[in-house]
């Protein structure tokens, strides 16, 4: 499984032109699956991002988690996350998890943030969406549960 985390000052995720969900300051998180994942990646990757210590303390050093603030976090599914661009032109998918699977930890992901007291939205699973976000800092992290899958 992979994260990709953006500190966000507000995100949103729009479908036809119709906005489905938005946040506040907190935390966009792109989320990928892999065929190898299992249900230990999913606690493993969201209590690393709900717990990262990437928001500013009174003294401005990065040293507050999305807990620690109170913040929101916004999930979108994006297997592109697992597109392997190594030979050729054209990125290989072979290691994303299938959709059923996908969508199930996806869904997941979300509720094991939720029971840490994390107010979170998502996007719309297998839609074209389009994503908005004012990032601040910019801070980008990836949270992999296993390197190189």
């Amino acid at each position: 499984m992979i994260a990709l985390v953006q500190r966000v000052k507000k995100a949103s995720v729009c479908v036809d032109g119709t906005q489905i969900s938005a946040i506040d300051a907190g935390l966009l998180v792109l989320l990928g699956v892999a065929d190898t994942d299992e249900p230990k990646d999913i606690a493993y990757v969201a209590d690393k991002v709900v717990n990262l210590r990437i928001f500013a303390d009174e003294q401005g050093k990065m040293n507050r988690s999305l807990l620690d603030i109170n913040g929101q976090m916004l999930v979108v599914s994006q297997f592109t996350l697992l597109g392997d661009c190594r030979k050729g032109r054209r990125p290989s998918f072979a290691h994303a998890a299938d959709a059923q699977k996908a969508e199930s930890f996806y869904l997941e992901f979300a509720d094991h943030v939720r029971q840490k007291g994390i107010d979170v939205e998502t996007g719309q699973f297998q839609a074209m969406m389009e994503v908005r976000l004012v990032n601040d800092g910019p801070v980008t992290l990836t949270v992999e549960s296993r390197p190189g899958t």
